[in-house]
């Protein structure tokens, strides 16, 4: 009888953690989906079409980034939670008129900065800079 008891106790408990743990996934994969849409609200750009822009310019031959393609640099800072940091480059606010500014022309910033200028377009700044702002971490 005690036997039987445990196996139910164990099968509930078993039950309970895989509930928790489907809760937890969906928290966070709400928690991303909501930083995207207010990263696209924000930068007046799209998230996906930023990371595929992110991607095309080069971006991670100077910055590393999880779980990108490529983005593996060491030139230039690792940009996982840039959205967090208060400032970019360690000269302008950070919000997205400034991250624009900074993606299209960071050389009229930071003379003689790393970062090159690229010829990023206006959209292309705007997709980039929501793509950033929706990574948190």
């Amino acid at each position: 009888m005690r036997s039987a008891r445990n196996k139910i106790l164990t099968a509930f408990a078993g039950v309970a953690v895989l509930v928790g743990a489907g809760g937890l996934a969906y928290e966070k994969f709400d928690f991303r989906h909501r930083m995207r849409a207010h990263a696209g609200a924000i930068s007046g750009g799209s998230p996906a079409r930023g990371e595929a822009r992110f991607i095309s310019y080069g971006c991670g031959g100077c910055h590393a980034m999880k779980h990108i393609p490529h983005a593996v640099g060491g030139v230039g800072p690792k940009l996982d939670g840039v959205a967090l940091q208060a400032m970019i480059a360690g000269r302008l606010s950070n919000n997205p008129d400034n991250m624009r500014l900074w993606i299209r022309a960071p050389q009229s910033v930071s003379p003689g900065t790393a970062m090159p200028n690229l010829g990023v377009t206006e959209r292309d700044a705007r997709d980039i800079s929501a793509f950033l702002y929706s990574r948190p971490d």
